[in-house]
């Protein structure tokens, strides 16, 4: 589910209206969603979460970035939504994706009836969209181009109207997964945000975003074809 509408390697993603060059990064805009029927699953029990000192080493600056990247202020996420090991029954195979955006999390299904946990933003109200998709690309500092769309309602953005070149300034930030319906890409991803303070918040145009750290944390163990669920809101 991408946050911004992307073009050859780009996606779409939410820029702060406060920053100029983020372009609404809390409004992504994104094509059209096909809907699907999601499937169902049970609920899930914590096994265990990270205290505060633990996420500011998890979620500390990763410096050998190709664009350094800074630690994040832990202070202004919710710990509820820092990554965790939960106990997930599901049907769904080891390595599957579900996107669960009532309650602002993405899971990725692990042996023995766990799951991996991380916090997310997802689609805000009228953009939501839920259904059965995989993992058809996979990006690393991703190229973003602002779709039509949105170079109408923000004209700010057509000074990247040949794409925004990746990096820290970029919508898509440093990991993205494109998502695909029967082969066609649905102009959704899921991202690396660099916003803590959007954890926790339906601010998108159907894309989800995850904190940088967790975002290349789920990009290096997701394969392309990996199945992705997005349960409905």
């Amino acid at each position: 589910m991408r946050l911004y509408e992307t073009l050859a390697d780009t996606g779409p993603m939410p820029a702060a209206a406060q920053r100029t060059v983020l372009l609404d990064r809390r409004s992504f805009l994104f094509g059209s969603a096909v809907a699907v029927g999601a499937l169902s699953l049970s609920g899930c029990a914590s096994t265990g979460g990270m205290s505060f000192a633990e996420a500011q080493v998890v979620y500390g600056p990763m410096p050998d970035e190709k664009f350094p990247i800074p630690g994040v202020d832990v202070g202004k996420v919710d710990q509820k939504f820092y990554r965790r090991t939960v106990r997930y029954e599901t049907k769904e195979v080891p390595g599957t994706i579900i996107v669960d955006p009532s309650n602002y999390y993405v899971y990725r299904v692990e042996e023995g009836g766990n799951a991996t946990r991380y916090g997310a933003n997802v689609g805000r109200d009228g953009f939501r969209w839920s259904g059965d998709a995989y993992v058809g690309r996979k990006s690393e500092w991703a190229t973003w181009t602002p779709p039509k769309e949105m170079i109408k309602r923000q004209p700010e953005a057509a000074k990247y109207a040949r794409g925004m070149p990746g990096g820290l300034e970029n919508p898509l930030g440093a990991r993205t997964l494109h998502l695909y319906q029967n082969g066609v890409y649905t102009l959704y991803t899921i991202y690396a945000t660099s916003d803590p303070e959007t954890i926790g918040s339906g601010i998108t145009s159907g894309c989800v975003g995850l904190l940088s750290q967790d975002m290349i944390h789920l990009y290096a163990r997701t394969p392309v074809k990996t199945k992705v669920v997005v349960l409905p809101a």
